[in-house]
């Protein structure tokens, strides 16, 4: 306990008073022996330009938030339907155009089979969804594709899956972006030279809105996406009543728009590739399932109930605009300036140059825009479970002030825009990489799917397992359709998934011989000599890296005590279970920290120590003993030891305390110091 009771004396012989210091009220409180929990004071920059910065973080992207308040941070379903569908709701803006590019190039004659090639495209749609329906109830825990793969196929196709659905993440938010700019061009024709300007400046808002949280990314895109579904129905609606009712109809136009000379005969490939490139509208249909975690309790019913809303929207949304089209004669057209498909579809129905077209050119625009969030509500989680796993570097499972992943936005936001900057905002150029990746996942994922019923042969599990069954033929054979179709640029995306699965197997590699090396026995360690001040080692667990500090710490002083910065009591207690079993002549100190900061916590706790000193006695000094991995090249040392050069840094020039570095190497073969000779130690002394 820090603090007590104090006596005093007064100024008469028989004057006794008690004060009771609780000096770490302001920074802590106790929910146990040894366990403190960090109030957010605790993380607060000490620095001017900390506080400053801190402000402007604030302003920004809004305060920190504590783990306590995650769940005030899920997901309703009407948000959760506006945050996870935009992306398949808004591929019905492109999808239909796509096919038609396609089906142009053999003529008008060919234009009447966009139809029934999109109701094929629907009933694919069908199955899918329901498969990751299915998924969602079965693996709770988010991680989609990757995650079932991981539990029923083993790591290397759990890996391919993975890299499939990050390139496919970032594909989302390129493909997006650009076909939003080209609604704004359709309708303000003069905006067309500053197309890669908004795409860029779009993310970079999309960025900025997710670092804030998904609770007000829910808040800012639930509106756009709403008014995009019903401006799109109630065009469909006027539309088809046209088209049904009056019997008003009108031919393709003449010369036929991107129709070469001669024309291609229609024929079974054609159709396939047609097929292939409206296969797009599938994409992002697996993101519910990814995000189940992110859905209010009951989790798995809510994402399922907002997965079947999406799919019926999507089908209604593509095959109608799709009717409207093929009714009416549209066609894309590029020259001389850009029409999309959707674009001309709503100057027929609500008036060329009208209100009501330029209402559903912004409708259509804000839900590409928004679509990328989908994209950054999946990518970064689905890397954080790499990271957690140790695929990917530990920085990636770490959550920011905002209980958002902060790395994976920035990753995503950088290389989104990096294609868009290369490709010109070219939303056709970027489609032939869209698909392929999303398809591959859908494949692994049902063929795991089906390897879970045969294991668990639940109630109903000879339906399930018949649609997974389904689920995982027909995507199979869509992958080697849309890859074959949209060979060559479709083969680069082919490249760069093994490229990824190599890199992951790599970090992975590192990770785990690190955790070998570094393993210590269950029995715990020997005693160490007795010296006098006071030694604080903070830990990130317990390993051969931490118990060398310790040793050197009791080199120091008999004083020793190991503080673990916890993110959440349920690690903290499992963290001083294994402690006391192991080392158990050491007192451990857990902090929680439910602001998920490191630095801050200690710093308030080395704080509060001195300040429960008494003042009639000189403060000693704090040992602060920092284990160390050492790692044997420049690129292994970008995986390790940032926390401890946060660490470090903030505890140089802090008055009363030596910052000492303790080393560990991981060469078997290296001779260890006399733990009563810690002559290797880098020390730094400032202060007292």
């Amino acid at each position: 306990m820090i603090g007590g009771r104090r006596p005093l004396q007064g100024r008469k012989a028989g004057d006794r008073r008690v004060r009771v210091e609780r000096p770490h009220t302001a920074y802590f409180r106790y929910t146990g022996p040894g366990q403190l929990v960090a109030r957010e004071a605790a993380s607060r920059p000490r620095s001017r330009s900390g506080r400053a910065f801190a402000r402007f973080r604030a302003a920004l992207f809004g305060r920190p938030l504590s783990n306590y308040e995650d769940i005030d941070e899920r997901l309703t379903k009407k948000k959760a339907l506006a945050i996870f569908s935009s992306d398949a709701i808004s591929s019905s803006a492109y999808a239909t155009e796509e096919i038609l590019r396609v089906l142009v190039l053999a003529g008008a004659s060919a234009l009447i089979l966009s139809l029934p090639v999109a109701v094929a495209i629907a009933l694919l749609l069908a199955i899918v969804a329901a498969s990751y329906r299915q998924i969602g109830y079965a693996y709770p825990n988010g991680g989609g594709a990757y995650a079932v793969a991981r539990a029923n196929l083993g790591v290397l196709p759990a890996l391919v899956a993975a890299g499939a659905l990050l390139v496919d993440y970032i594909m989302t938010v390129a493909v997006s972006t650009s076909s939003a700019v080209q609604q704004i061009t359709s309708a303000v024709p003069e905006l067309y030279p500053f197309t890669i300007e908004i795409g860029v400046g779009a993310i970079l808002l999309i960025m900025v809105g997710n670092l804030r949280g998904l609770r007000e990314s829910g808040n800012i895109f639930a509106i756009p996406t709403y008014l995009f579904v019903v401006s799109a129905l109630l065009m469909i609606a006027i539309g088809s009543f046209r088209v049904i009712v009056l019997g008003e109809s009108a031919p393709p136009p003449s010369p036929l728009p991107g129709a070469p000379s001669p024309l291609e005969a229609v024929g079974i490939l054609l159709i396939l590739r047609a097929f292939a490139s409206g296969s797009v509208a599938l994409t992002g249909t697996e993101a519910i399932a990814n995000g189940v975690p992110a859905f209010k309790p009951p989790e798995p019913r809510n994402a399922a109930s907002t997965l079947v809303a999406m799919a019926a929207l999507l089908a209604i949304l593509f095959i109608g605009i799709t009717f409207v089209a093929d009714s009416f004669g549209i066609v894309p057209v590029d020259e001389p300036v850009t029409k999309t498909v959707i674009s001309q579809v709503a100057a027929t129905v609500y008036g060329a140059g009208s209100i009501p077209y330029y209402l559903f050119q912004a409708f259509t625009a804000l839900i590409l825009f928004l679509a990328a969030n989908t994209s950054y509500n999946a990518f970064p989680r689905l890397a954080a479970i790499l990271a957690q796993d140790g695929f990917m570097p530990r920085q990636f499972a770490f959550k920011g002030d905002r209980l958002a992943f902060t790395a994976g936005i920035l990753i995503l936001s950088a290389v989104a825009i990096a294609l868009i900057v290369i490709f010109a905002g070219d939303t056709h150029a970027l489609i032939p990489l869209y698909s392929v990746g999303v398809f591959v996942s859908f494949t692994i994922s049902q063929s795991g799917m089906v390897r879970h019923w045969l294991h668990e042969r639940g109630t109903g599990w000879r339906g399930r397992l018949a649609l997974n069954g389904l689920g995982a033929v027909l995507t199979g054979i869509v992958t080697v359709v849309v890859t074959v179709a949209k060979a060559p640029p479709s083969l680069l995306v082919a490249i760069v998934i093994p490229v990824l699965v190599l890199m992951m197997l790599f970090i992975h590699r590192q990770y785990q011989a690190s955790r070998e090396r570094l393993a210590v026995p269950a029995e715990g360690v020997l005693p160490g000599p007795s010296r006098e001040e006071r030694v604080v080692v903070p830990v990130p667990g317990i390993n051969r890296a931490v118990v060398h500090a310790v040793n050197v710490g009791r080199s120091i002083s008999p004083d020793v005590r190991a503080v673990y910065i916890a993110d959440d009591a349920e690690e903290g207690a499992s963290m001083r279970e294994r402690w006391v079993r192991q080392i158990p002549d050491v007192p451990l100190v857990v902090v929680e920290s439910p602001y998920r900061a490191l630095v801050g916590p200690l710093l308030s706790y080395l704080d509060v120590l001195g300040a429960a000193w008494p003042p009639d006695k000189p403060e000693p000094i704090t040992f602060v003993v920092i284990p160390e991995y050492v790692a044997r090249s420049w690129w292994e040392r970008l995986l390790y030891n940032q926390s401890a050069k946060r660490l470090r840094k903030a505890l140089l020039g802090r008055p009363h305390t030596v910052v000492v570095d303790v080393p560990y190497q991981r060469d078997d073969g290296l001779e260890e110091p006399d733990r009563t000779e810690p002559r290797e130690v880098a020390a730094s002394q400032s202060g007292g």
